[in-house]
């Protein structure tokens, strides 16, 4: 199909963006990547009158290295992340995570910010960001506030972002030595949604205690879902099978998956716990190399 008819903007600052964004009001839409919007606009599920497009204004794509947090621009793309040598050499997950985001056709393309703006829990990144405990932040007129990543997704496609803001940046803490991450998605092909997939970030100190344990889950709840007690069940124990074990099974009980084409909501609950525990062996294994 093809899109209705529309107004096309292009800002060459934020604050020419946010001005538009103010003017226009709710029939204006963000236009980064463009991945999630277009597909929508072909099919009239989204119908905007006004495409608000930022890939024009400076300073919204970088990863650096600041104040003890990684800084990613929201106008990042998935392929600057996947060959990225400051992200593999601290943060390896981001590695798993893009090699696994459809093609690389639509990862020269597709940003991290409107990955995460979209809210779609069945997106890639936002397990990877609750469990690295990212912060992200807006920027509107009133300037730029921060939103922690468990105050970000609070409905079905639905964010923490307020009318006439942009998603600028996203900061990730540097973790302690000690620290290892790893993420991996179930898909019956690729680029298609995730069956069910989970991202892991686990810190474990010289004693073989674990100090901290970030884990998010993928398209297996109608929003991105922390595995929260999963997380408790790691820390602060030595790593064994079991703990592992239990980790895995409070996630599977968390999550609330849909039954569809990608399988049963027994299958999915399954395949959950399947991949917690492989993803907290890979990132324990990363953990010991770091």
């Amino acid at each position: 199909m093809i899109p209705q008819s529309f107004q096309y903007e292009s800002p060459g600052t934020l604050e020419e963006a946010i001005k538009l964004l103010h003017q226009y009001g709710e029939e204006a839409k963000i236009l980064s990547g463009g991945h999630s919007l277009i597909p929508m606009m072909k099919l009239r599920f989204a119908t905007p009158e006004v495409l608000v497009d930022i890939n024009n204004i400076p300073g919204l794509s970088h990863i650096v290295e600041e104040n003890g947090k990684m800084k990613i621009g929201g106008l990042t793309r998935e392929s600057e992340l996947e060959h990225s040598a400051a992200l593999a050499k601290i943060f390896p997950i981001f590695k798993d995570v893009t090699k696994l985001i459809a093609d690389p056709q639509v990862r020269n393309r597709g940003t991290i910010g409107g990955n995460l703006a979209h809210g779609d829990a069945a997106n890639d990144h936002p397990a990877v960001m609750l469990a690295l405990n990212a912060t992200v932040i807006a920027t509107g007129a009133e300037g730029s506030r921060e939103i922690p990543i468990d105050e970000f997704f609070f409905g079905f496609y639905s964010t923490a972002l307020q009318f006439g803001e942009i998603l600028t940046e996203i900061q990730i803490p540097i973790p302690p030595t000690g620290t290892g991450s790893a993420y991996h998605k179930l898909e019956r092909k690729v680029g298609d949604y995730a069956t069910a997939g989970v991202a892991v970030q686990i810190t474990i100190g010289d004693d073989g205690i674990v100090k901290a344990a970030g884990i998010g889950l993928t398209n297996v709840n109608p929003t991105p879902l922390r595995a929260v007690r999963s997380e408790q069940a790691l820390i602060g124990k030595p790593l064994t099978e079991h703990s592992i074990a239990e980790a895995a099974l409070y996630a599977s009980e968390d999550c609330s998956p849909s039954a569809d084409l990608r399988g049963s909501e027994e299958y999915k609950r399954a395949m959950v716990a399947v991949l917690v525990k492989r993803m907290i062996h890979e990132a324990a294994n990363r953990a010991s190399n770091n």
